[in-house]
């Protein structure tokens, strides 16, 4: 996503923001850019928006330098947000003194600086005015502290400094009261010496409640937070000590009916003809709306930042998803159908429409090369969820330490040569299925983490403190027997238990025979088509031979054994070449060479002649000389089942 695309402000909250406040607000980049404006900026600078467009701050701030710029720009991004006194220059060359207040705002890879600004035209042309009046006040001021010693001509000149007081406030009522910022004069006790009608309409006190009073005590006495404000502590108050001008925007003055409002003020000390300090002027302002502007815009940029986020979580699971089934595509599945027509494997299907449109967790178990993913695929395909990504993991293909990475995602830091934030398979399968094989090769430490997610559908990505929520079908297969796992320590009972509720469990091809013929003449055909030759006829004896073999690698040693036979035959028969032994006699003698087969075939014969008894004196346990649990737990390992 391109910062122009950023910038094209689709969100409401964002537009409604920005166009309706009351202050002129600004959008610039690092190089002084304005990128983007409201109209107060348009009415304040007496600017078409056409006009404004391409300008830079440069351009209207005639006094600012890019050397100042840079400068600027770090300390916002520093301390995120300043406020200084500045100028802005409108479309008719007047200058405007504005007090800035510039903060550092970053949606996504892009730093922008949101300036607003406020007119304090009036501040100034009230200065000069004020000097001369705060000059005959603090005559008065130390008139009245001498009023016992006077004599009747000091008398005179204090009522003559009143009428010339007077004089001056009738010359500057209009501008005082006009005023859009309260105004008010101090002595150096705190006691209020005049209130301009602004700071009357603002604070909801009469003149004459305020005139003399200590103002400190009726509109300054708590901080924002609600606790005690005392007079030693207060920055009007210091400015009487210092002789500093104290200027604050963070702090509250209170109604006369118990309410409160956010105000920025500035105290300026009062000095007399000595150099004295007699007293302040404060100066200050209501700014609710502007607390009130300034947070719409901090939700809106939070507001844009979740957007945002939530954007590039979407792309990058598109491109995770998209970038999955390319795989998908390009690989070659074993089976593009179930080719069977055995009555174990036919139990097989029917087991899987059973469970298909449950959602339950499923454990297919069986040898190697029986089918394992081909039996997961069609439980999804017949699920509610067969409309969505059907995501696979081997957990016997990848190291130990790259597992949790690719289950569950990770961000960008969160070990060496992770560069970029990547999403894992279980998001990826949000709303799907996933396909766990090898389950029993996972390592023991992750197993938690794949429990937590069957039990509370939720995890966290390496390297985050973020918990994602996913609904996603577990599939998992395994060759392994999980039941001896589990005694040897190297798989969690609770998972297996949590894995284990629905088995389906593959049998291996020598147990279904009558499928090798189907399965012998679909490979065939399917490797014909796709190397664009043909191989022959299958005689007896080439049938035969891949009847009576063992096949120990099951439907995929018996698809590889195809393809290459299809690859070598020069004639008008399908050559097998030496891909099987020339001499392994049948099926039932190859099947007594291994140990396992040979016991499974003998507890099977003892079962059948006891007409499956186990326990007993009759029984098959008896019979073989063990415990009755024993033999119950080896039928469990071969996977002997009564018919």
């Amino acid at each position: 996503m391109t910062d122009t695309n950023i910038l094209e402000w689709q969100d409401e909250l964002a537009q409604l923001a920005l166009s309706n406040s009351i202050l002129p607000v600004l959008w610039l980049s690092k190089e002084g850019r304005l990128v983007r404006h409201n109209n107060a900026t348009l009415e304040f600078l007496k600017y078409a928006s056409k006009d404004l467009e391409g300008l830079t701050l440069f351009d209207i701030n005639e006094e600012l330098t890019k050397k100042s710029w840079r400068q600027i720009w770090v300390s916002v991004s520093s301390e995120q947000s300043i406020t200084f006194e500045s100028q802005l220059n409108d479309s008719e060359g007047l200058t405007r003194p504005v007090e800035m207040t510039l903060t550092s705002v970053t949606i996504g890879t892009l730093q922008l600086c949101c300036a607003i600004a406020v007119d304090i035209s009036e501040r100034y042309n009230l200065k000069t005015r004020l000097q001369e009046a705060n000059l005959l006040m603090e005559m008065i001021v130390n008139e009245r502290s001498e009023e016992s010693k006077r004599t009747l001509d000091a008398l005179q000149k204090r009522n003559d400094a009143f009428n010339r007081l007077q004089n001056i406030e009738e010359r500057n009522k209009l501008i005082l009261d006009s005023a859009g910022e309260g105004i008010y004069g101090l002595d150096n006790q705190g006691f209020t010496t005049f209130v301009n009608e602004a700071a009357i309409k603002m604070v909801g006190w009469k003149l004459e409640e305020l005139v003399g009073k200590s103002q400190h005590k009726l509109i300054h006495h708590t901080k924002s937070d609600g606790t005690p404000y005392h007079a030693a502590d207060c920055p009007i108050y210091e400015a009487f000590s210092d002789g500093q001008v104290h200027t604050v925007d963070n702090e509250i003055f209170w109604r006369k009916d118990g309410t409160s409002f956010p105000v920025e003020y500035t105290s300026t000390p009062i000095k007399n003809e000595a150099g004295e300090i007699s007293g302040a002027v404060v100066v200050f302002r209501d700014i609710t709306q502007r607390r009130k502007a300034e947070l719409e815009i901090k939700e809106t940029n939070i507001t844009l930042q979740q957007t945002l986020e939530e954007v590039e979580t979407l792309k990058s699971h598109l491109e995770e998803e998209n970038k999955y089934l390319q795989q998908e595509i390009n690989l070659t599945h074993n089976f593009t159908e179930i080719i069977s027509h055995s009555k174990k494997f036919k139990k097989v299907l029917s087991q899987v429409e059973q469970v298909a449109v449950t959602g339950a967790t499923v454990l297919i178990t069986g040898e190697s090369g029986t089918g394992k993913e081909l039996i997961a695929r069609a439980v999804h395909n017949l699920s509610k969820r067969k409309d969505r990504t059907l995501v696979k993991l081997n957990c016997a293909a990848l190291p130990a330490n790259l597992i949790e990475s690719e289950l569950f995602g990770h961000e960008r830091g969160a070990f060496t040569g992770a560069i970029n934030r990547r999403i894992g398979r279980f998001e990826l399968a949000d709303g799907g299925t996933i396909f766990l094989d090898e389950i029993g090769e996972l390592p023991i430490e992750l197993q938690p983490n794949l429990l937590r997610v069957l039990q509370e559908g939720e995890f966290e990505r390496l390297g985050s403190s973020r918990t994602y929520k996913v609904d996603v079908r577990v599939i998992t297969a395994t060759n392994r027997n999980l039941v001896e796992e589990i005694e040897k320590g190297n798989f969690r009972e609770d998972l297996y238990y949590r894995l284990n509720v629905f088995p389906i469990w593959v049998p291996p091809l020598r147990e279904r025979p009558e499928d090798i013929p189907l399965l012998v003449n679909h490979f065939k055909s399917k490797f014909e088509n796709r190397l664009g030759k043909k191989s022959g006829m299958i005689t007896k004896k080439v049938m035969d031979n891949l009847l009576n073999y063992p096949w120990g690698g099951n439907v995929r040693e018996l698809e590889n054994v195809i393809e290459r036979a299809v690859i070598i035959s020069r004639g008008n028969k399908l050559d097998l070449g030496d891909s099987l032994p020339k001499t392994f006699g049948t099926a039932e003698e190859r099947r007594l060479l291994t140990l396992e087969e040979n016991e499974r075939n003998h507890i099977l014969k003892t079962l059948k002649l006891t007409t499956w008894r186990v326990s007993g004196e009759k029984g098959a346990a008896k019979l073989l000389g063990i415990n009755r649990t024993t033999l119950e737990a080896r039928m469990k390992k071969l996977n002997i089942r009564r018919p």
